[in-house]
């Protein structure tokens, strides 16, 4: 490894050990304080500043040693050990590990905050801008430097094709499909088929685009059956370019895959920080529905752990973020009003029965449409 890609990994660790950190540090200190003016307030007054200072160095003793006893033995057993977790190419065990030693934590103190100052009957902080601002940042920082740390960060991005995180262009795998023993090559058609096709079209089958081929005046795509013999006696797979506009400001079109992960990690996350953002409206913070809010934000937070682009994301985005989401901003809505945008309830729901409607119901026969009678 060179000194760019040892300078890489100690930022990367780096990010990743202050995203765990930071905030479960100042999250177990605001705790602190809130327990300390709850002692200071209690009848009789009790001690707030011993403990103020036992939170604190349990925090400390907390952070010490998961960092010491879980955090680098992971880390060992990823990049060390190679043999270590083979199935990890489908899920992050770093991320995974992440979610339950830093938010986790996180979410049960912000909760215990608030009964805190419900059963003392004090007021004295909402956690406006830490859950979102600090914990759920920290997170989406977790889950860029996972898709991002394998890319180099210097030159052009030509070897990005190595990493399936990272979202590039179209991939297209061709393989030769050997005839079987006594078969009729399908790609050159009998005399017989010559004929049944060209009377008026009889027992074409049409296109996607609706045009049947060899039916005059609708004319079907060219078919080039040497093209496609020279294409498929290749197995090696390539890459079909994007459009490349060559006009004058072909600056805007510009490009990168690196970048690209940065909008995507966040836009991952944009329903969980509107929803965990709600748990500091001050009339939504000293109620129990804060409760709810933070559980059914933290089952969102395990999405993270799947790789990005795996197919088992968009049933587990639908099971633990869509629909319960849908459910608690309906009753949020009913009991404070609108004290969240009725925007993200419109797309939990259309979320969810885009769900179902297109891998279910489309598969029943009043909905399959796909076989037509010529």
């Amino acid at each position: 490894m060179g000194s760019g890609g040892t300078l890489k990994f100690a930022l990367c660790e780096v990010l990743q050990f202050a995203g765990l950190c930071v905030p479960l540090f100042i999250v177990m200190q605001r705790f602190a304080v809130i327990v300390a003016m709850a002692k200071s307030s209690a009848q009789p007054p009790g001690d707030g500043s011993t403990a103020y200072w036992l939170i604190v160095a349990s925090s400390v003793a907390y952070i010490t040693s998961t960092a010491l006893l879980v955090w680098v033995p992971l880390k060992y057993m990823v990049f060390v050990k190679k043999k270590f977790l083979i199935g990890r190419k489908k899920w992050r065990p770093v991320a995974l590990v992440y979610v339950i030693l830093a938010t986790l934590p996180c979410f049960a103190f912000l909760i215990a905050s608030s009964e805190v100052q419900i059963n003392n009957d004090i007021k004295h902080d909402t956690f406006m801008e830490i859950p979102v601002s600090l914990v759920l940042f920290s997170l989406i920082c977790i889950d860029v430097v996972e898709r991002i740390r394998h890319c180099r960060l210097t030159g052009q991005a030509n070897d990005l094709e190595r990493d399936a995180d990272i979202p590039t262009t179209l991939l297209t795998h061709v393989e030769q499909l050997a005839p079987r023993q006594g078969a009729q090559n399908p790609i050159t058609p009998g005399p017989n088929q010559l004929n049944d096709r060209s009377q008026n079209g009889a027992g074409a089958r049409p296109e996607t685009n609706g045009t049947v081929p060899g039916i005059p005046n609708n004319p079907g795509r060219p078919f080039n059956s040497s093209a496609l013999s020279s294409q498929s006696g290749s197995t090696t797979p390539f890459r079909i370019p994007p459009y490349a506009y060559t006009g004058p400001l072909r600056f805007l079109c510009a490009s990168d895959a690196r970048a690209d992960v940065f909008v995507d990690s966040f836009m991952f996350w944009m329903d969980t920080v509107e929803m965990v953002r709600v748990a500091g409206h001050p009339l939504v913070c000293y109620s129990g529905w804060v409760f709810p809010i933070y559980v059914f934000s933290y089952l969102s937070c395990l999405r993270v752990v799947v790789m990005p682009h795996s197919p088992l994301l968009s049933s587990l985005g639908v099971v633990v973020q869509d629909l319960p989401f849908f459910f608690v901003r309906v009753g949020l809505t009913a009991f404070f009003g609108f004290v969240t945008p009725i925007l993200y309830l419109m797309k939990n729901l259309l979320v969810c029965l885009a769900f179902v409607y297109f891998n279910f119901m489309t598969k029943l026969r009043v909905f399959n449409t796909e076989r037509m009678v010529f």
